[in-house]
């Protein structure tokens, strides 16, 4: 008969293959946790830490890697530094000459090269966000290594410029081929390359001002460039590029017709309408007290169907289909008839005629015929409007003969019969 044992009949050596056995069932046994820590201590010593060797030389070398990374990466921001800040000792001047229109990237580059600097992405960043690259100029300028981006800055900011320069004056109402030629005549470039980089056409761009894009592609129109070339009295440098030459022309007209844009919106119209309108008023008056008459006339000739005149054309001996015309016609004897070769020719392009034929057509033509100055344009956006007034509009003018004792003077008339009488008092044959 099987008696029950006490629990403290326990014996270890009997029972030591029911060590981890799992009690009886509806049995809890008592767990010695004294005993698992003793045990668990000596188990720890029996069996030290066996990770591999190439962990600790891994480990090793990624500390040392961090810190001469570091290290690496310190030393070069302390040499970028240094570079920004400047050297205690200077080198030797060196003289480098910044072109004209040279960007902020192109001259940090050029210093690089010129072996001023060491990073040309560091200057370039440094002159942009610091807002000092917006001073630099162009012209020949002297800078020495080691010194700092602030000094250099400001170097390259105040002109030095110790070139020969030539100055010159295209009068108002001279035509893009006549400023070329004046250039050419100068021996600053060339004419067929002047037109063509003030055109566009040998792929220069000139959208950065604001007129450029505005000016409209009609079909016929000779040159994009006419009458956008203001005519002033410039000082030019010698020996650039005919990038550089057209670029002072368009700056001028795009400071100077500013002031247009603000009334030119508040009438309706268009700077180019202007400027086609301002260059006939410069060709027939150029008379700063007598353009806003004419211009009246132009704008009553346009605006006001008048019988004893062909309907709304402008109807000006400048511009026109008459080939025996001794004036200074834009089609037939200017320096842009003779460039085409024309009066040579004998004949004009029927479509050229078509868009400029201001007798025969209503309206404005294809482009102006000159580069009109400030006066004009003036004149053509306000026109004199006592000459506009209902029922007494003026639509006549013409000047004094040369030969006549009114010379240079200018007679306005509402109706043709007083036009054919002021024409024979100027000394003009009347047809």
């Amino acid at each position: 008969m099987r008696t029950n044992r006490r629990r403290d009949d326990y014996d270890p050596r009997r029972d030591a293959h029911r060590t981890h056995a799992a009690p009886p069932s509806g049995r809890r046994m008592a767990y010695d946790y004294a005993q698992e820590d003793d045990y668990d201590d000596d188990e720890d010593d029996d069996y030290p830490d066996h990770r591999p060797l190439w962990h600790w030389i891994l480990g090793i070398l990624i500390v040392v890697g961090c810190a001469a990374g570091i290290a690496w990466g310190l030393q070069q921001a302390l040499g970028l530094y240094a570079e920004v800040d400047g050297s205690s000792s200077l080198g030797d001047p060196v003289e480098v000459f910044i072109e004209y229109g040279t960007e902020t990237p192109d001259i940090a580059k050029q210093l690089m090269d010129a072996g001023i600097i060491e990073h040309d992405w560091l200057f370039n960043y440094y002159a942009r966000y610091s807002g000092k690259g917006a001073n630099l100029q162009y012209g020949n300028f002297t800078v020495q290594k080691g010194m700092s981006y602030n000094d250099l800055l400001a170097a390259l900011s105040v002109q030095q410029v110790h070139r020969e320069t030539i100055t010159l004056t295209f009068p108002e109402g001279t035509t893009a081929v006549g400023i070329a030629q004046i250039l050419a005549e100068n021996d600053l470039c060339e004419v067929d390359k002047f037109l063509a980089c003030a055109n566009g056409e040998d792929g220069s761009t000139w959208s950065e001002y604001s007129f450029w894009d505005k000016i409209p592609d009609t079909p016929g129109r000779l040159m994009k460039c006419e009458g956008y070339l203001f005519p002033d009295t410039y000082e030019f440098y010698v020996g650039e590029s005919v990038n550089y030459y057209v670029d002072v022309f368009y700056k001028e007209f795009e400071k100077r017709t500013q002031w247009l844009l603000e009334d030119i919106e508040a009438k309706g119209t268009t700077l180019n309408d202007v400027v086609i309108l301002a260059s006939f008023i410069q060709e027939e008056g150029g008379i700063a007290e007598e353009d806003a008459k004419i211009s009246a006339c132009f704008h009553n000739r346009l605006e006001i169907e008048n019988p004893e005149l062909r309907p709304y054309c402008l109807q000006s001996n400048t511009c026109c289909n008459i080939m025996q015309d001794t004036e200074n016609n834009y089609l037939w004897n200017s320096p842009t008839a003779y460039y085409y070769g024309w009066p040579q020719q004998g004949y004009i392009p029927q479509d050229v005629l078509d868009a400029y034929d201001t007798y025969n057509n209503a309206g404005l033509p294809a482009g102006p015929i000159s580069s009109p100055g400030y006066d004009a344009m003036e004149a053509a956006l306000n026109p004199d409007e006592s000459f506009m007034q209902p029922g007494q509009e003026y639509f006549f003018f013409v000047t004094g003969h040369p030969d006549s004792d009114v010379a240079g003077q200018y007679f306005y008339a509402q109706t043709y019969a007083q036009h054919l009488q002021n024409t024979a008092r100027c000394g003009w044959a009347v047809e």
